[in-house]
């Protein structure tokens, strides 16, 4: 007797000062704790730095001031380390700060789009739960690295 199977992909929801990042589960290596990112001044202001994880040095970004929005550096906040999706070989993971932990989600056919205004590195915003998510463009969050010369 064959079973029925439904996919279910898990997602994760990424906490931000102001709005909800949702992403698969595969895209995230590591949530670890916050520490200060070492860089030079004559940076963009959404580029914190880079951090130290697992014998690497990763860059850190501030999702939100990417957006054009003001950094916020709440008490809970942390850093999730994600896979790098551009296939360049000097940059296969991003650091990106959050403020909390990340909660799992199912993501399934029943995900509907929610319209509302969206930032230029937000490809969607969708219903999850109770809460809207948006989708972010992480190949344009890593072209962003590259064209700041930050890889």
């Amino acid at each position: 007797m064959l079973e029925h199977r439904t996919s279910n992909l898990i997602g994760l929801l990424l906490p931000l000062a102001d709005r909800h990042l949702i992403l698969p589960n595969v895209a995230v290596a590591e949530l670890i704790d916050y520490q200060p990112g070492t860089f030079d001044l004559d940076t963009p202001p959404w580029y914190l730095g880079r951090v130290g994880w697992r014998d690497r040095q990763i860059p850190l970004l501030s999702f939100e001031s990417a957006c054009g929005e003001k950094i916020v550096m709440g008490e809970r906040v942390r850093i999730v380390i994600l896979n790098a999706l551009g296939g360049r070989p000097e940059l296969k993971f991003i650091a990106l700060l959050v403020q909390g932990i990340p909660r799992s989600c199912r993501l399934d056919s029943q995900l509907s789009y929610v319209d509302v205004p969206l930032c230029a590195l937000e490809q969607a915003a969708v219903q999850v739960g109770d809460q809207v998510a948006k989708v972010p463009d992480l190949l344009a969050l890593e072209g962003l690295l590259v064209e700041a010369g930050l890889v």
